[in-house]
């Protein structure tokens, strides 16, 4: 296992749940279920929708997707940005440090022998 790369599998999580959910990984599973509309017809008020969880989904799916799209459809573009941001960053801070990393793994990861890697 990598820590690097787990990094950077959270810093993608955390675009997609953010731009999706509003919400950061650990909020998407541990947030209340606070989503609620009033109103009738056409004239639909949504309140709790701005941080969504695991729990909204479960109680209001319907409202729950709804809002997800409406955020995914406002956040889509940041969201790209983001992680090509993302890619790019991992991408080069790998290569620049290449040989720290590779010192680290070799002379304190390896003798530990928990198969974790930097």
């Amino acid at each position: 296992m990598s820590l690097i790369n787990l990094a950077e599998s959270y810093a993608y999580a955390s675009v997609i749940t953010g731009g999706v959910f509003g919400n950061s990984p650990v909020g998407l599973v541990t947030g209340q279920a606070d989503l609620t509309s009033t109103g009738t017809g056409t004239e639909m008020t949504v309140s709790g929708g701005a941080a969504l969880s695991l729990g909204d989904m479960i109680q209001s799916p319907g409202l729950a997707f709804d809002q997800m799209q409406s955020n995914f459809m406002s956040n889509y573009q940041a969201m790209a940005v983001q992680a090509i941001g993302i890619g790019i960053t991992f991408k080069f801070a790998k290569r620049l440090l290449r040989k720290p990393i590779s010192n680290v793994n070799r002379n304190l990861m390896k003798p530990l022998g928990i198969g974790v890697r930097l």
